[in-house]
């Protein structure tokens, strides 16, 4: 009894001590008032970062440019604290110096972003999300709870603001790529501005589970299918038009567009691309057997390979030019630019006169 007595006791003053660490400061802000960022929040949000693999494989990535070699665990681990520190401390800095300048963020601005969020994720559904999977989609991208994700959504759209009343004279002074710049560009990269040759094409497909009874199946309904096709474009239309009704047995639709390239070839395999790219447009292939069904494809459009000029459409079904493209390039390159210069400016300035103490003590866990 007395020894168990003696263990429960130890897990009581370990989780204790733990509970302690987490609430000593990593470091503290002081520009209008003393604030601590604890060693709990930190490891909170090294976590999270370390949790999400892009944003870790970008943070590797710079950290490996930068010494030149590849980190050791240790290394790249005390850098991602340092780094996640220096972010809360920016971030603390500007939030107090919002308040200090009563730059605020309202409720209906918070939401107005949210709902924006909302509507991308329902056009990627095609219907509104509950608000469960809304939720996941939140939890899958940021790593946060909807309540944690309110609360650093506020933090940023706040920083942002801040920004833009510091320092949004140098933000809006980006200019517009001009003519002579767009044809720099152009020249410098016309090499790399090639189509391939692609097709648009419909597909009927008659999709097989694993067994050879289903395989069996499915090639009889292709079967009839192709027969009652045979040559023609318009028969083809109408069949496909049929899948729609219950119980089709089968599937069709625009397959969109198809490059002939490598990426192509790997995911929609040999046979596939060899009889489409043997197609001209109006014609019907005969039967493909696919991975997962068998397939009759009619070609829509064809595109011969072309190097682009540029006033030429830049991809097949999207609207914009080459020169669209690259002056939307140039100009968003030129934001990117600015907006890191304005930041900058804006973290020095902030942090003249050291309005913050690290306790490096404290980053050791």
């Amino acid at each position: 009894m007395k020894k168990t007595l003696f263990v429960i006791l130890g897990v009581i003053t370990t989780v204790s001590l733990f509970a302690q660490a987490g609430l000593q400061p990593a470091a503290t802000i002081n520009l209008i008032r003393t604030e601590p960022i604890t060693v709990g929040q930190l490891r909170t949000e090294v976590s999270r970062i370390e949790s999400q693999p892009q944003q870790m494989q970008a943070f590797l990535a710079q950290l490996t440019q930068e010494m030149g070699r590849s980190p050791t665990t240790a290394e790249s681990q005390r850098r991602l604290r340092t780094h996640v520190l220096d972010i809360m401390i920016n971030e603390r800095l500007v939030i107090q110096a919002a308040e200090r300048d009563r730059v605020n963020l309202t409720d209906n601005e918070l939401n107005q972003q949210i709902q924006q969020y909302r509507a991308a994720v329902a056009q990627q559904l095609g219907r509104q999300p509950t608000d469960a999977e809304f939720s996941q989609v939140i939890m899958n991208e940021s790593g946060l709870n909807m309540n944690d994700f309110r609360d650093q959504l506020r933090k940023q759209m706040l920083v942002q603001k801040y920004l833009m009343h510091r320092k949004g004279e140098l933000i809006n002074s980006v200019q517009q790529p001009s003519e002579a710049d767009i044809l720099a560009q152009f020249n410098l990269s016309r090499s790399e501005l090639v189509r391939p040759e692609t097709v648009r094409c419909s597909v009927i497909q008659v999709s097989y589970g694993a067994d050879a009874a289903s395989r069996t199946a499915a090639r009889a309904l292709t079967d009839r299918l192709f027969q009652e096709i045979g040559s023609n474009p318009s028969r083809f239309d109408e069949v496909a038009a049929r899948s729609a009704a219950p119980n089709s047995g089968y599937q069709a639709g625009d397959f969109g567009f198809v490059p002939r390239n490598r990426e192509a070839f790997s995911s929609l395999g040999q046979e596939f691309m060899n009889v489409v790219f043997g197609l001209q447009q109006g014609q019907v292939s005969r039967i493909i057997e696919g991975l997962q069904g068998f397939q009759i494809v009619k070609v829509t459009e064809n595109y011969a390979h072309r190097v682009l000029e540029l006033d030429d459409i830049l991809q097949p079904g999207r609207r914009g030019t080459v020169r669209e493209h690259i002056g939307q390039m140039l100009f968003a390159q030129r934001q990117q630019a600015i907006l890191a210069q304005a930041t900058q400016e804006l973290i020095t300035e902030l942090r003249t006169g050291n309005p913050f103490q690290i306790f490096e003590s404290n980053l050791n866990w």
